[in-house]
């Protein structure tokens, strides 16, 4: 668990082999690596090295990191939601966060598989968790999405220890606020697009259906990777198909915010307005092709099945095209991984994906503008430990 969160920090951070590389921000984008050379080496924040505290010691931070108050100067930060209330099964991801943090301790600061040395070029920390009311559910994503918009304020990319996947409502409720809807990459076993639980419309079941409902994610840009299990229906992601036929209905009409900035819909009058027109159109045209090719599938839905036997690094090329520079999120359940590896967790579900093809997903992600991540549906309670 904490490996994959580490992970994920890695291609957060985009980072790129070489001595030669240093960090480029953008003040709306998500962490970006330049190849010109630095002329002045800053202080980065460093893992605390076990010369100098064994690793049993120590206050257990994200891979021992320092504990500071706030993102001022960091380009990234470590932030648990220990939230379980939103769980319809098994709970216990409250102590997700904790557990996450203490097994990260055995990680080390570069990873020679892939030469990243992301200590040698991004500012982190471990900024503790969000505090909020554990008895009422609406009010606790109220005071998380409060909390991000503060901890994205000033570009700092969250890396959030979960916790339900209740949070990542919220969460992207404050993604939204900074960059607009965003691309969504969704690991998990289930696809969380139920209206409602029991009557609640705000749960871990829930969580991206609230999302489109609210222009927090791009539909057209919607990859859901690792659905699997029994359904109460032969098709149990109708309702994606479906609701990208709707917004692509909408999208012809004219109604959607897409269309209205691509075409202006007046005739042009001079050779800079002919031009202009003609971009549009290109841009409207191909934006159609896009449309036309995901409209039998809606959400790109890639279920376990299909992972079964393959390499994800085809599938991650695809992702990555279809993303292009636009901010992306990854929201990954550990439930989306085989419970053979990983029975920490409230709802399993048999036949997942393995640690290698969880592992070529994420180191997938390089190159594209992640604006945040998380990691939840960790359950501590029913970790087994060798």
């Amino acid at each position: 668990m904490a490996v994959l969160a580490h992970q994920l920090f890695l291609r957060v951070g985009n980072q790129v082999c070489g001595t030669a590389s240093f960090l480029c921000k953008a003040p709306s984008q998500g962490l970006k690596m330049s190849t010109k050379e630095n002329s002045s080496k800053p202080e980065y924040n460093t893992p605390l090295p076990v010369n100098k505290m064994i690793r049993a010691g120590g206050i257990a931070s994200f891979m021992r990191l320092p504990i500071q108050d706030g993102t001022k100067g960091l380009d990234a930060c470590f932030v648990g939601v220990p939230l379980d209330i939103g769980t319809s099964n098994r709970s216990g991801t409250r102590f997700g966060p904790r557990q996450i943090r203490c097994e990260s301790v055995l990680l080390r600061p570069c990873n020679p598989a892939t030469g990243a040395k992301p200590f040698e070029s991004l500012n982190v920390a471990d900024v503790g968790d969000i505090g909020f009311n554990t008895f009422n559910l609406p009010e606790a994503c109220q005071s998380i999405r409060n909390a991000y918009v503060k901890l994205i304020g000033k570009g700092c990319v969250p890396l959030s220890l979960g916790g339900d996947h209740t949070i990542t409502y919220p969460i992207l409720q404050a993604i939204k606020s900074r960059h607009g809807p965003v691309g969504l990459i969704h690991v998990d076993a289930h696809d969380d697009v139920s209206d409602t639980i029991l009557g609640a419309k705000i749960n871990h079941g829930t969580p991206f259906r609230r999302a489109l409902e609210e222009e927090l994610i791009d539909p057209t840009a919607v990859y859901q990777i690792g659905l699997r299990g029994s359904s109460y229906a032969p098709d149990p992601n109708a309702w994606q198909k479906e609701k990208i036929k709707e917004w692509y209905s909408s999208f012809r009409q004219g109604q959607t915010s897409v269309e209205s900035k691509a075409w202006s819909g007046r005739p042009a009058t001079s050779r800079n307005e002919k031009f202009n027109a003609n971009v549009r159109r290109i841009i409207m045209e191909d934006y159609r092709v896009t449309i036309n090719g995901i409209l039998e599938e809606g959400f790109r839905v890639v279920t376990a099945e299909e992972c079964w036997y393959k390499s994800l690094a085809p599938m991650m090329e695809e992702v990555r095209k279809r993303m292009g520079n636009k901010p992306v999120y990854l929201s990954f359940d550990i439930d989306g991984i085989d419970p053979g590896f990983c029975p920490g967790t409230g709802t399993p579900e048999i036949g997942g994906l393995t640690p290698p093809q969880a592992l070529e997903i994420i180191r997938g992600c390089r190159g594209l503008n992640l604006v945040g991540c998380d990691l939840v549906e960790v359950s501590a309670t029913f970790q087994v430990y060798a």
